[in-house]
């Protein structure tokens, strides 16, 4: 898979709490097969009418936000319904970056696992990055995953906390079955052990095995 550790582009500010997964993909979407994309449904009841009409209004359809790599939103951001096609839809739009006061853990962990970052911020930087994101003239941010922080478009940097093992898995691009496997010695070595000293407890080979 690929690492992940520079996010660099268009910022998009989502000043809401409490956004749900159903928010940003309707559940009528969940049946598309995950090779046909998910880009378009992507909020797609806040951004599109009933006859799908862009609403030029949300901030998704606005052209200072076009092309967008990263979103920044307020607390709880994913709760709601265990939904991977949420992650999916933010990715398919180009969006490798979510940054929030807080984050819905199962959100948080379907991120994770597809390569999206999740970042959390306290609450007054993330104030102070949107109202920088709606009031400069070229809302880009940069995320550096190893050295733990974000660059608002104004150039100030802030520092964040992120899990070390998350951060390993994020850097190195390796599923979790490579990561695995990259301790196999010492899973032998452990299993070595065990049965060395439990002999009775080792599994039997069926007759004329």
């Amino acid at each position: 898979m690929t690492p992940v550790n520079v996010i660099s582009g268009r910022a998009v500010p989502y000043p809401a709490s409490n956004v749900d997964t159903d928010e940003i993909i309707p559940a009528r979407f969940l049946f598309r097969d995950r090779k046909d994309g998910f880009a378009d449904t992507l909020f797609r009841d806040l951004r599109f009418d009933a006859a799908g009409n862009a609403r030029p209004e949300f901030v998704l359809n606005l052209p200072r936000y076009a092309n967008p790599r990263i979103l920044v939103s307020g607390h709880n951001f994913g709760c709601g319904s265990s939904r991977e096609h949420a992650v999916w839809a933010l990715l398919d739009s180009g969006i490798a970056c979510v940054i929030a006061n807080s984050f819905g853990d199962i959100f948080r962990n379907n991120a994770v696992q597809n390569r999206l970052l999740p970042v959390t911020l306290a609450d007054d930087e993330v104030g102070g990055l949107l109202a920088g994101l709606q009031e400069c003239d070229s809302p880009d941010v940069t995320v550096e995953l190893e050295a733990q922080r974000v660059v608002g478009p104004d150039g100030t940097a802030i520092r964040f906390d992120i899990d070390s093992n998350v951060k390993q898995s994020l850097l190195s691009g390796l599923t979790k079955i490579e990561e695995t496997l990259l301790r196999r010695a010492e899973i032998d070595s452990f299993e070595q052990r065990y049965w060395e000293n439990r002999p009775w407890a080792m599994p039997r080979r069926p007759t004329g095995a």
